[in-house]
């Protein structure tokens, strides 16, 4: 991973600001959603794409008790075996 030699404090309350530079490298928007996860032992953060349970697929999700399945996946489980 390259460094950009940007350095930021965490204030009082857990927070750090992502500077504008790399926001815009990376398109997120305010109000745009993160995902936060450790990877080793590095913190992660990525722009959050929603995906389908089964397969990641983006294309085509329905939303079912608060997840998100795609139209192929859904055939899937409704062929009779």
């Amino acid at each position: 991973m390259k460094s950009t030699g940007i350095i930021r404090k965490v204030d009082d309350l857990g927070r750090i600001v992502l500077p504008i530079e790399l926001r815009r490298t990376l398109d997120i928007e305010e109000r745009d959603e993160l995902e936060i996860y450790i990877e080793n032992e590095r913190i992660i953060l990525q722009k959050y794409e929603p995906s389908c349970i089964f397969c990641g697929s983006s294309r085509d999700l329905v939303l079912y008790r608060r997840r998100n399945v795609c139209q192929d996946c859904i055939k899937q489980l409704t062929k009779n075996p």
